[in-house]
């Protein structure tokens, strides 16, 4: 856990310095100042509105305090047991079983299921679910991963602006204009893909304290990997369409990976492997249980 915690604030420092970076390379000083303040407007927004977006984005209804009251009452023991304020709970109409937490913080957080998820698990596999989620916003993962991804988004834009500026040598006047254009246009290049990998990290990494979290407080690893399973051999028959580019933005918000395993978004998978994912779960029970 505390290695997790290491690695996600050493990879946010990184792409805060490829922000500055790219900033620099486009206006020296004035383009690092330039990159700060984009980066504190569009953190802004993401903090305080991401949640909205994402779940009106995928339609997502409050979820029934009478039909769904044993939902309820899971979420409850298990907000106790975290010392977690109670979630709002929302259901996605979607045949696609998942199931995503969102919000800037622990008081302003929500938890949303797909119709999907609750037909194919049973009680004890959705509550290693729940307990999951409710890892991500304790830890505060829902915070982390909505800076990283706006970040990546502001190093991107950047990278298109520095792009246009070595295609047409209109480089700031306190930056030389013998800079080689063919480098910048590498760069240019490079560090957005750079971004990205970095932010899938920062994704994957939370996803495995989310696991080893929510496991320990449900005392349940062994239904959260059993769910896990379940929920990845279901992606080949119900899966979002990897050509939709809100759906890429959001992926990191799910349990599991929510494109089919055969598509080439897995090469750029916002979450580890599933097997992998498992087998920490034994080796978590096994460490609980012995």
């Amino acid at each position: 856990m505390f290695f997790n915690i290491i690695k996600t604030a050493v990879l946010l420092i990184v792409l805060n310095a490829l922000l500055f970076f790219v900033g620099g390379l486009i206006g020296g000083t004035s383009g690092i100042q330039t990159a700060l303040i984009m980066a504190l407007l569009m953190n802004g927004i993401a903090l305080f509105f991401s949640d909205k977006i994402v779940l009106s984005m995928y339609g997502a209804q409050p979820l029934d305090t009478q039909r769904y009251d044993w939902i309820y009452e899971i979420v409850e023991e298990l907000t106790q047991k975290m010392k977690l304020p109670m979630p709002k709970l929302w259901i996605v109409n979607s045949p696609m079983a998942n199931a995503f937490a969102t919000g800037r913080s622990p008081k302003h957080s929500s938890v949303a299921l797909t119709t999907g998820i609750l037909n194919i698990l049973d009680a004890e596999e959705l509550r290693g679910v729940l307990a999951h989620e409710l890892a991500h916003i304790k830890n505060r993962d829902t915070l982390i991963t909505t800076i990283a991804a706006t970040l990546a988004s502001a190093i991107g834009y950047l990278a298109y602006m520095l792009r246009h500026a070595a295609f047409w040598g209109s480089m700031n006047n306190d930056r030389r204009r013998d800079n080689n254009p063919m480098m910048l246009f590498f760069i240019s290049i490079l560090i957005p893909f750079a971004a990205t990998l970095i932010q899938l990290a920062i994704s994957r990494s939370r996803e495995y304290a989310a696991d080893e979290t929510g496991a320990c407080c449900s005392q349940s690893p062994l239904a959260l990997a059993s769910a896990l399973q379940k929920l990845e051999n279901h992606t080949k028959y119900a899966h979002m369409d990897a050509q939709d580019t809100r759906h890429a933005s959001t992926a990191s918000l799910f349990i599991v990976h929510p494109f089919n395993s055969n598509s080439w978004m897995t090469l750029f998978a916002t979450h580890p492997p599933i097997h992998k994912r498992i087998e920490r779960l034994h080796k978590i029970s096994a460490k609980i249980f012995s």
